[in-house]
């Protein structure tokens, strides 16, 4: 019998794995080679006899071996970010605020250090407008962004606007940049490469650039094996508007407001806009420059980076590690443009510690915990508490609750100590409400 173009199967796969030729496998099953190699190529689809004998012989499931693409489920979901036009998308999806958010696994983002399984297959974007229902079409990534570039920087010389404010507006201009109307929604369907819904419903999303995320979420999920938490990479801003936008259900934070005196929520309260959330204290953790072992420049300061000619690797608007520098620049009087490459942007910590070590640059801030990781020496320059933030519409979901419940393990802890550079006395406190 001729395939039939639905039907799937991993015979190939599970032969070999028990170590058999197709001819073993055709003596077991008491059919002919050809068969064997009909089935596992495609070209022919067995009776029912066949199938059972195939399973029986190789100890599994019917189901185990084959499958109907067309069982797999399909789903609608919000696209987090653009993707390109035309090209075949692997995703993750989660379950956020009562929508499917579907997050493309491109570039950096398939990555942390190994790839990232998918979820699902982006097949078609459907376009949602004010201007009259929706439509699918061949698959594109949507209109591009073309808000304020990563690498510029905030505009000076503005007098009675605070960098806090400023910083929002360009957050929000690359996500809807003039003239695009922000009612206006990509929306993506999915094929699952599973049927594990379930898993889906049961994930938590934090946005955030704290490299121990990564290590709380792997250990709630040894501690809750249901439970899945997926970390997004963002900058500060960037991941209190992921958080605004439905994206995630928790944003991670670390800015510092001089005019305030105050961490994190005057950031937090501007961006939200009177929508109600918590601040929970992930702990506080050293920010300052990164230099080789030895500090070759003697550098102390931010003073000695121009008097020493330092080479500098600088982080995208919006991330709280540059606001640190443009601070601690402009409280010495110190012009931005005075720094040797400051317009060197990386996009994260990891890159920082990378560009240092490798000797692209002299110097950059991060934290103590990653210099640590890199075998660099640290400067200290500021403390920050780095806060999670969460919508008070998400604080009673189970899988939210999950997560936060580990905050006070001791297998979370001895992450975070084993670490270094983190004070984790007010772990899992609520520090604010806004």
């Amino acid at each position: 019998m001729k395939q039939d173009n639905d039907l799937r199967n991993n015979l190939k796969s599970i032969r070999i794995r028990l170590g058999m030729s197709q001819q073993d496998l055709a003596n077991l099953a008491g059919v002919t080679r050809q068969t064997i190699s009909g089935v596992e190529s495609g070209q022919y689809a067995p009776s029912v006899t066949i199938t059972l004998r195939l399973a029986k012989a190789l100890g599994c499931q019917v189901e185990d071996l084959f499958w109907l693409e067309r069982d797999l489920p399909e789903i609608e979901a919000v696209l987090a970010k653009p993707v390109p036009a035309g090209q075949q998308t692997r995703v993750s999806v989660a379950r956020v605020g009562g929508q499917w958010v579907a997050y493309p696994l491109i570039g950096k983002d398939a990555f942390r250090q190994d790839m990232i399984p998918a979820d699902g297959e982006a097949v078609a974007v459907v376009r949602q407008s004010d201007f009259g229902g929706s439509h699918a079409t061949s698959f594109n990534g949507g209109n591009p962004r073309n808000g304020v570039a990563p690498h510029e920087e905030l505009p000076k010389g503005f007098p009675g606007i605070s960098k806090l404010v400023l910083a929002s507006a360009v957050a929000r201009n690359e996500r809807h940049p003039e003239g695009q109307r922000q009612t206006d929604t990509d929306k993506v369907r999915v094929r699952l490469l599973d049927d594990n819904l379930d898993t889906l419903h049961n994930t938590v999303v934090i946005a955030g650039c704290a490299p121990v995320i990564s290590l709380w979420a792997r250990a709630t999920e040894r501690w809750h094996p249901q439970l899945r938490v997926q970390f997004n990479f963002a900058n500060s801003m960037s991941a209190l508007h992921s958080l605004c936008r439905g994206e995630a259900h928790i944003a991670g934070v670390h800015m510092y407001d001089p005019q305030t005196d105050e961490y994190n929520t005057p950031f937090v309260r501007d961006v939200l806009g009177g929508r109600e959330a918590v601040l929970i204290s992930l702990g506080v953790w050293e920010e300052g420059l990164l230099v080789k072992s030895g500090n070759p420049m003697s550098i102390k300061t931010v003073t000695d980076l121009v008097e020493r000619g330092a080479t500098i690797v600088n982080r995208e608007i919006g991330a709280g590690t540059r606001l640190l520098l443009e601070q601690k620049l402009e409280k010495e009087q110190i012009p931005f443009h005075a720094v040797q490459g400051f317009d060197h942007i990386v996009t994260s910590h990891q890159d920082v510690a990378q560009a240092v070590a490798l000797g692209i640059a002299d110097t950059g801030i991060s934290t103590a915990s990653v210099a640590t990781a890199f075998g660099l020496e640290f400067i200290p320059l500021h403390q920050s508490r780095y806060d999670l933030v969460i919508l008070k519409e998400y604080l009673e979901e189970a899988p939210v609750q999950q997560l936060l419940s580990t905050l006070g393990h001791r297998m979370v802890h001895s992450q975070f100590e084993i670490l270094g550079g983190y004070d984790i006395s007010k772990i899992g406190e609520v520090v604010a409400t806004v």
